[in-house]
């Protein structure tokens, strides 16, 4: 799955969560945690395995269960000794929803493997030779039925953010006013 996609089921997800919970959209600053993790584990994998070789493929290390089940709970208690606690749940659940998901193929029998999720216990089949091109990605990816449900996911989260008024665009607006030089 590309970001969007990532992005999109993180918001979907988490949008359900903070309904079933506290029956409210989700919050500003929380979102921003949902979308880092969301990302967080290509951001961790694809460089690891695609520039420096240090693990087999770019579904590995931060893939697996046995580091994004731990680091969400770390990050959980983190947060909470700062009453936050919501920004790791929110972080969890991109992070979980993301291997989660990119294991989804697997169900229909699609050519790919979950294998990841119980990596280093189960190895995986290394298939990358260097990093690819993301037009080489697209190419592959275009008459794929999963790839084209990415954007009706991403739609249908794109709606939902805008009725919820954009939760996790004031933090950044309000960071970047901070930084901004003022005329003068």
């Amino acid at each position: 799955m590309w970001p969007l996609g990532h992005v999109a089921v993180a918001y979907l997800c988490y949008t359900v969560a903070t309904r079933a919970r506290f029956d409210a959209p989700p919050a500003q600053v929380s979102v921003l945690a949902l979308v880092v993790g969301s990302q967080f584990p290509d951001l961790v994998d694809k460089p690891l395995a695609w520039y420096l070789g240090v693990i087999p493929t770019g579904r590995t290390l931060a893939h697996s269960l046995f580091l994004i089940v731990p680091l969400s709970i770390a990050l959980y208690v983190l947060a909470s000794r700062y009453d936050r606690s919501e920004y790791g749940i929110a972080f969890a659940i991109g992070a979980l929803s993301h291997v989660l998901v990119d294991a989804l193929p697997v169900l229909w029998g699609v050519e790919g493997s979950a294998n990841h999720l119980l990596w280093p216990a189960i190895p995986v089949e290394e298939y990358e030779q260097g990093p690819p091109t993301v037009l080489g990605l697209l190419r592959e990816s275009m008459g794929d039925p999963y790839f084209l449900s990415e954007f009706v996911l991403a739609a249908i989260a794109f709606v939902l953010w805008r009725r919820h008024g954009y939760p996790g665009l004031e933090p950044l607006y309000t960071a970047l006013e901070r930084v901004r030089p003022t005329a003068g």
